[in-house]
């Protein structure tokens, strides 16, 4: 049997091919970014305008925020676009990305069984639901797969002073693989899980899954996009990926992430003040 690592790594090999086959005279960047953006259907929405608008196409490697830093600090991506502050900074002290931008935020959403057997439900603290979560070893699937979401996720066990890796192949679940699978496993499993809102709203697989928690400021989403240092890496394509971070700031790239909605509800939004409260369901 494959290993879930070997699998893993095996995609990522894939990936890195797809997107590094090119025809003479063609312009492309390679984009790595967290399956929460492919998932959700963004790119598929603002890519072509971004092309059209440069000539310059975009070939999306799509992993976990941890992996995509991994390849940056590789130099096997020409620009980021991820979910974890702490790693992105420290991406660019250390020299392997140039200036992190802030380009969107949403949140994060506690889905779960709608009979609640955790009782979580209404809960204005994500952190004390997931400790009632552990307390009634209600199962809860974890991404465990080094994302954005599971770097998030953990940061609430560590609030309430829980460590799920205890229970790990009991009530606590990590499947190792992307926000689509983690929701499907959940709702196979009749569980709980942490999701980002825009696979939530895109995932048509929900069963008995509902938002049992939103609105917890400990919840705000916010994602950078970081281009890769030509200095640290000679083969980046500086000046395609320059104009890729350039036009996902400027009003046009802004604006073609605030009109993405899915089944009319905005899932991402553009470029936040700090004091920007984290978004509502609609």
């Amino acid at each position: 049997m494959v290993s879930r690592g070997l699998r893993t790594a095996l995609s990522i090999v894939m990936a890195l091919a797809t997107a590094h086959a090119t025809t003479a005279g063609e312009r492309f960047i390679t984009l790595a970014s967290t399956t929460s953006t492919e998932n959700s259907g963004l790119f598929d929405h603002i890519l072509p305008r971004f092309e059209q608008d440069s000539g310059i196409q975009v070939r999306v490697v799509a992993v976990g925020t941890g992996q995509a830093i991994r390849l940056a600090r590789n130099g096997d991506a020409d620009v980021i676009l991820v979910h974890h502050r702490e790693s992105e900074e420290r991406l660019v002290a250390d020299g392997h990305a140039l200036a992190r931008h802030d380009v969107m935020f949403n949140d994060f959403l506690v889905v779960g069984p709608d009979r609640d057997p955790a009782g979580i439900a209404g809960l204005a603290d994500a952190a004390a639901a997931l400790a009632r979560i552990a307390e009634s070893s209600s199962v809860f699937v974890s991404r465990g797969d080094d994302s954005g979401t599971h770097m998030a996720e953990r940061a609430l066990w560590v609030a309430v002073d829980v460590t799920p890796d205890a229970a790990s192949g009991d009530w606590y679940r990590e499947v190792g693989a992307g926000m689509g699978a983690t929701l499907n496993t959940a709702a196979a499993l009749d569980a709980y899980t942490l999701a980002d809102r825009g696979t939530w709203l895109a995932f048509a697989n929900k069963d008995a899954l509902t938002v049992l928690i939103e609105g917890d400021p400990a919840l705000f989403n916010r994602y950078g996009v970081l281009m890769v240092n030509p200095a640290r890496h000679p083969h980046v394509k500086a000046s395609a990926a320059r104009a890729f971070v350039d036009w996902l700031l400027s009003p046009p790239g802004q604006a073609a992430i605030a009109s993405f909605r899915i089944d009319g509800q905005a899932s991402f939004f553009p470029n936040p003040a700090p004091a920007r409260e984290p978004p509502r369901r609609q």
